[in-house]
């Protein structure tokens, strides 16, 4: 069974966030930390990983990930701090 990932990054100050999907997170979040994940997080630096939620199909991590990016930017800082009260760096 091979897992999805939806994930949340920000940059230092919390103030821009990127959601994404993967099927390996480390391996994404190395290719984010390089700057060769997307335009956006090395544009915004943003490389802190906030929050993340496990799927088994890749199916259901994609609609998670479509729903999070509809939400308002509050709802998802509340998200987060539910699993992370401080906003802090997620070490894998």
């Amino acid at each position: 069974m091979k897992l999805s990932y939806v994930y949340i990054l920000s940059n230092k100050y919390r103030t821009t966030f990127y959601i994404g999907v993967t099927n390996d997170l480390k391996q994404r979040l190395y290719e984010h930390s390089e700057e060769t994940g997307s335009k956006f997080t090395s544009k915004y630096n943003i490389k802190d990983l906030l929050y993340f939620e496990k799927f088994t199909e890749i199916n259901q991590a994609i609609l998670r990930e479509k729903q999070l990016k509809n939400w308002k930017k509050d709802w998802k800082i509340n998200l987060i701090k539910d699993n992370n009260p401080k906003l802090e760096t997620l070490v894998l």
